[in-house]
């Protein structure tokens, strides 16, 4: 008998035996169960534990497009759900999924709940998290924006840039971190200053293991050393001696697709699209009279 019908079936039964359940799967994969039972329960390749006080509010869930929402409850411990962990944003955006289960027998189960963590407050050892619905998704603009500047992430599947190629990431050591953001690093590569510029910064070892940072500015010492600027802060900062890995930045200028990445026929962006001015402009006053381009 499928879980669902098994559960049903309890639960017509009149007499029940059945308790809540959450997975919460972080970016870096990093599974975590909770249950509001008093034993753990074990399904799923997954231990939820019982001792984490997890509960969450009422479910509030609709047959249209509207946004699901609900919240959750817990304890901040070191086991689980830590504040450093929180502080440092590992948590943002986990996906979460909820059951209804049979404590009696774990394979009468039902999902109640598929999702996502949404802002996290913390106050009082204990932490407050909204749980937001897969309809959370329809609030996200979709379609092509008509810009200039390449509207891809390097990398990803419309950009194609293969960042595994020779000169797109490498690996260094940080040397000292300022008060400002700015990180200076030893590495055996050689590259030209800004070369990583609008790039990404990855923790590869240490307390900030698997955050990432965007690269405001590289700059190129004298003396080999370099020094990249951060946007903002990593949640948890950098030290000497952490490992690093650099991954290359793209402006998202037509040029630099073209003679940094040579990546020209995957270009995003539309480079020759009129300014706003365009429908003032007279013939005879524009710089160009060939046909082509009115850059």
């Amino acid at each position: 008998m499928a879980g669902a019908e098994a559960l049903h079936k309890h639960l017509s039964s009149g007499v029940t035996t059945v308790a809540r359940c959450w997975e919460v799967r972080r970016k870096d994969d990093r599974r975590l169960g909770f249950t509001d039972h008093d034993l753990d329960l074990d399904f799923d390749g997954l231990t939820f534990r019982a001792d984490t006080g997890m509960s969450a509010a009422a479910l509030q869930q609709g047959t249209g497009l509207s946004v699901d929402n609900s919240e959750a409850i817990g304890a901040l411990s070191d086991a689980s759900v830590t504040e450093t962990d929180i502080a440092a944003g590992r948590f943002d955006g986990a996906a979460v999924t909820a059951w209804l289960v049979n404590w009696a027998d774990v394979t009468a189960r039902k999902v109640l709940f598929r999702g996502s963590l949404g802002e996290i407050t913390r106050s009082g050892g204990g932490f407050s998290a909204e749980l937001r619905g897969l309809t959370e998704m329809l609030n996200r603009p979709v379609g092509r924006v008509f810009q200039k500047p390449c509207s891809a992430v390097l990398g990803d599947q419309a950009c194609r840039v293969d960042l595994d190629a020779p000169g797109m990431v490498t690996e260094a050591t940080v040397l000292e971190v300022s008060d400002v953001g700015r990180v200076t690093l030893a590495m055996s590569d050689t590259f030209e200053a800004g070369w990583f510029q609008r790039g990404r910064l990855d923790v590869l070892d240490g307390d900030g293991a698997g955050l990432w940072a965007v690269l405001k500015r590289d700059v190129l010492f004298d003396d080999g050393t370099r020094a990249v600027d951060l946007w903002e802060p990593l949640r948890v900062p950098l030290l000497a001696g952490n490992r690093v890995r650099l991954v290359v930045g793209c402006d998202k200028r037509f040029e630099t697709c073209r003679a940094k990445f040579d990546n020209l026929l995957n270009y995003q962006g539309f480079p020759d699209i009129p300014q706003e001015e365009w429908v003032m402009v007279h013939p005879t006053m524009t710089r160009n009279r060939n046909g082509g381009s009115l850059r």
